[in-house]
This record gives structure tokens, sequence and C-alpha cells, in this order.
């Protein structure tokens, strides 16, 4: 039952989000359309076959069985339809073969510049609606890292502190893993070690490696101080207090809250700690509880040790910053595709469809509920456009490369070459849909 409900739940989720995103696409071609006075005799959510609807004035506004996408039929126009009918015909007015090429590129690309504006103002609206929180580097300190993670593979070590990334000081931790940064051609960090920095070189796999097993993380640097001990713990019981820092677990030298955790989650019977206390070391014995493995201590919260900062930017910084936060997200898109066909990492592991992009909106809800929902939104919007704009026949994209070689040449394509490469289009997005699904539905089973 609970299986069922969890489906249920992501997959309306998801619906909503992909709801959201087509209309918002389909109406920049609507729009457009009727701008340079089209007839636009279809608008669809989903793809045929039609479920129901309404026809208003001269178009029939539906929703359709396939709900993977949307399309709007302009009259005149060779589309995702195959519908040819009307070439044998003198082009009309309202049709979208007899308007000027810099008017049938707009509305071509009209889509694609909706689903951009649409991520530029969900982020404007959660920056001036959440505000931002964030955490300065200088208040960083040294970091924990555990063997055999990527970051370790990579050439980080325990004791590490993070100076720069890609040469570059920044000021706030989320700037370390932003996309930008991540799917740079060349990715390093300038580590502070032993009083010298080190440069480490991120490897070609890195976000293979990352994607399996995370990354840095403001965790990393929590250190191994105690601020609250539950009552009749295991802990309370053998004498540590709030304001302790372990430093020690049977003999081992610990500094870092996550490695705290570990060693004590690996322990078996009763541990020894060395606690820190009034700058003097103590010896005690605690026995963790059989059955969760825990002795009741609570770690230091993030916004008191880090001094994070919370700003409130007014309406016009928030724009500002949602304009900012889009052109990152694109520039990060893009740089992550041309590293996935470029071959520099795994498609099989990186590329998402359906299910994927379900899973990945049901845990940014959850995770952070409606601004999680509306981040992963924006997210999707952009991840929209760039998917639509390239140069496949049945996508944006590929209609607009007709159309600049129609401006260039003066001469429009042959119909019989569109209806081919965009029947060869459509074949291809079908067999990267199925394939996309099935790997997607694999990586769900596997983990």
């Amino acid at each position: 039952m609970n299986l069922i409900v969890n489906i249920l739940t992501t997959a309306g989720i998801f619906i909503l989000a992909l709801f959201i995103l087509v209309m918002v696409h389909e109406s920049g071609h609507f729009l457009a359309a009727k701008l340079f006075k089209m007839r636009v005799d279809r608008f669809s959510i989903g793809f045929p076959p039609r479920l129901f609807g309404k026809k208003i004035g001269e178009t029939d506004y539906c929703v359709s069985a396939t709900p993977l996408g949307g399309y709007v039929k302009i009259a005149g126009m060779i589309d995702e339809s195959m519908d040819t009918d009307f070439i044998n015909e003198e082009p009309k007015p309202w049709e979208f073969r007899s308007k000027p090429v810099w008017q049938r590129i707009i509305v071509i690309t009209a889509g694609v510049i909706f689903n951009v504006i649409l991520a530029a103002v969900i982020y404007t609206g959660v920056t001036f609606h959440y505000g931002e929180t964030k955490i300065p580097m200088k208040n960083v300190g040294s970091i924990y890292v555990a063997p055999s993670s990527p970051a370790a593979q990579m050439g980080f070590k325990t004791g590490d502190k993070i100076e720069a990334v890609n040469g570059k000081h920044v000021k706030y931790f989320d700037q370390l893993i932003s996309p930008v940064n991540l799917t740079k051609e060349h990715l390093s960090y300038t580590v502070l070690r032993n009083g010298q920095q080190v440069k480490l070189n991120a490897p070609a796999d890195f976000l293979d490696k990352i994607n399996k097993g995370g990354f840095l993380s403001p965790m990393d640097a929590v250190p191994s101080l105690v601020q609250k001990v539950m009552p009749d713990s295991p802990a309370k019981k053998a004498g540590i207090k709030a304001g302790d820092k372990i430093v020690a677990i049977n003999g081992q030298p610990v500094g870092y809250w996550i490695q705290l955790v570990k060693q004590i989650k690996s322990a078996k019977g009763p541990i020894k700690m060395t606690i820190l206390r009034n700058g003097a070391d103590t010896m005690l014995t605690v026995t963790p509880d059989p059955k969760t493995h825990e002795i009741g201590i609570y770690r230091v919260q993030l916004e008191n040790y880090f001094h994070v900062e919370f700003v409130q930017p007014g309406f016009f910084k928030s724009i500002e910053d949602g304009i900012d936060r889009t052109g990152q997200t694109m520039v990060g898109i893009v740089q992550g595709f041309r590293k996935l066909f470029s071959g520099s990492i795994s498609i099989r592991k990186n590329l998402g469809g359906p299910v994927a992009m379900a899973n990945i909106t049901k845990q940014a809800t959850e995770g952070a509920g409606a601004r999680g929902f509306w981040e992963i939104t924006a997210l999707l919007s952009v991840t929209l456009a760039i998917m639509n704009i390239l140069p496949i026949p049945v996508l944006d994209g590929g209609h607009l490369m007709f159309l600049i070689y129609e401006g260039i040449t003066r001469k429009e394509p042959s119909p019989k070459v569109r209806m081919v490469l965009q029947q060869i289009g459509f074949i291809f997005i079908i067999g990267l849909l199925i394939f996309v699904t099935f790997n997607d539905i694999l990586r769900t089973i596997g983990s």
C-alpha cells in the first residue's frame, strides 16, 4: 500500500511540474503566433490521441493522452503531426509558411524563451520570498574526507582547508559545488595542507564519481563538538556534557562529527572516549544502545558554528539574482551536455528521463517542501529549453535550422526532405525516450 501511495505521489508531483512547464512553453508558441496573426488550430497539453477539450474560436484547446509534452498546431506548418495536406495549395495570409522568416523564427523560439523566463521568474520569487542562507568560506575550517570517497580519490585529505576553486577564491561554500564549476572542462581545487598550498585536479570521470558517492558538504567541516546530551542516554550516564569535544575513540583520533558517528556506529561493545573539557583530557567509557548503536548526543548546529549569513534581498535585487541564477544554471547544463556528448562522462549514468525527473522532483519536494518543488521546476524549465533548442528535427531547434537555412539561401527546404528528416528525428526521440526510461528503471531498481 505504501509503495502504491509513493508511486502515485511521485507521479502527481511530477505531472504538476510537467504541466506548468508544457503550458508555459506552448503558450510561448501560441502567443507569438497570435502576435503575427497566424491561425492556431490546436493547443494541446499532451500528445495524441486527444482525450477532451473545447474549441473556442478557431482553436481547439485540449488535453491528450500522452502526458510527456504538448504542442501547438499552427496552420501552414509541417510539425509533429506530419500534416502535409496544405502543401499543394496556395499559401493563405494566416498560415505560418506565408510569414517572413524572422517572424517564424520568433514563433519557433518563443517556447524556449518562455521556459527561460519562467525559470528566472521562479528563481526571483524563491529568492524574494525565502531569502538566501549562505555559509561564508572564512568560517569553514578544515574538512573530513572519508576513505575511498570521490573527494579522497581526487586527492583531498582529512585536515585540508579549501582555499579556491579553479584558481579563484570564493566567498561562500555553495560556490565550491555550483553546477558552473563542477561541469567545467578542467576543474581544480586549491587546499591548504600543512601550511602549504596544494592543487588538486579533478579526473575526467569526476561527475560520474560524485553522482554515485557525493562530494563536498558543510557537514564535512563540523567538529566533533557535543552541543546537547539526551536525558537517560548512554552518553548522559557515562558523564558526557554539552560543550565537550570528543578527540579520540578507542585510542583513534577524531576531529569531525561525521568521523565520530562512523566510529560509534562501527564499534562493538563499550567505547573508550577521550574528551577535551576545559582544556584537559578526560577518559570516559560509553556503551552504545545495542539496537540503534547511538549514544544520545547532538552535534553543534550549522547555523551557530558557521555563523551562517541570512540575506533577504529586496524586489529588484531578487530579480537580478534570479536572472543571474538562471544564467548560471544554463551554463552548467550546457557544460554538462558537452561533457556528455564528448564522452567525458557516462551517458548511462548521467542521462535521465521521465522516471529520474519524477524521482528528483519528489525528493526535492520532500526535502524542502514548496521551495524544493519550485527550485526543481525552474531547473527542469531551463533543461527543457536547452533540450528543445538542440538542432534535431521535430524539436524547436530542428525547425530553427530549417528557417536559418531558408534565411541564408532564400530557398525553403523541400517538403519531402523536411518530412524525411522529421520522421528520422521523431524515431530518434522515441528511441532516446525508451532508452532513458529503461535506464531510469534499472537505476531505480539498483538503488
